[in-house]
């Protein structure tokens, strides 16, 4: 019988972060109380799953997402530097409490091209680094569930790529809210669906919800990837 392998994206909780700024890789970013609630949800909707490799981003936010889940589990939280947030030439600088850096002239330059993108990583290699660490995880958890802690635009990334839809997207329109599961399903080495799904959804501020739910496009939902 062929083994049955999930892999599931987590992204991490909500990051206080009074300022607005774009923190991108930047250090010192940590959960909000919020944020420390909503991971505890997770870990307790997900805790009874044969979940046997936690994974996480190197950065403090999706370290402490993990953290109860790894309680809950009994497992190690294991580092990928791969599952990184996206580089961004924007990060350091402020989007909140009444300031936007696209409005400085001097920032234009940076967005001539939304398919590269112009302005931060290549798409392209976004997906190819998040595919490589799912293939390696899918390979060390093979018959059981692992679980990435990662980030909205690596994770939204990845979908598009298994989906074979283009990268140029609507920020505002991506299905990957705070600890939301972007999970994908294999059988064997053949990644055969994926679907969504927000276990913490209830606590997620109104204004936060990135994609309203439509036809095609609802949590639950498995989406073959041919």
């Amino acid at each position: 019988m062929t083994e049955k392998t999930i892999v599931h994206l987590l992204r991490h909780g909500e990051v206080h972060n009074p300022e607005g700024v774009l923190y991108g890789r930047m250090d010192g970013y940590h959960l909000s109380e919020l944020g420390k609630q909503m991971a505890q949800t997770v870990a307790d909707a997900i805790s009874d799953r044969d979940i046997t490799l936690l994974i996480s981003s190197p950065l403090e936010r999706a370290r402490e997402t993990s953290q109860p889940l790894a309680e809950a589990r009994g497992l190690e939280v294991r580092i990928d530097e791969r599952i990184i947030e996206s580089g961004n030439v924007f990060e350091g600088e402020r989007f909140g409490a009444g300031a936007n850096a696209l409005k400085n002239p001097a920032n234009w330059r940076h967005l001539w091209n939304p398919f590269k993108p112009s302005w931060g990583e290549p798409f392209t290699e976004v997906a190819a680094r998040m595919m490589a660490a799912v293939y390696d995880a899918r390979d060390a958890a093979r018959g059981h569930e692992a679980v990435l802690v990662s980030h909205q635009l690596p994770i939204w990334t990845t979908r598009l790529h298994v989906e074979k839809r283009s990268f140029l997207h609507d920020p505002r329109k991506r299905q990957c809210t705070l600890c939301s599961l972007t999970s994908l399903h294999f059988t064997g080495d053949e990644l055969t669906s994926l679907s969504y799904s927000e276990p913490a959804g209830h606590l997620i501020p109104v204004k936060d919800k990135a994609a309203p739910f439509s036809a095609g496009n609802a949590p639950e939902e498995n989406r073959p990837t041919a």
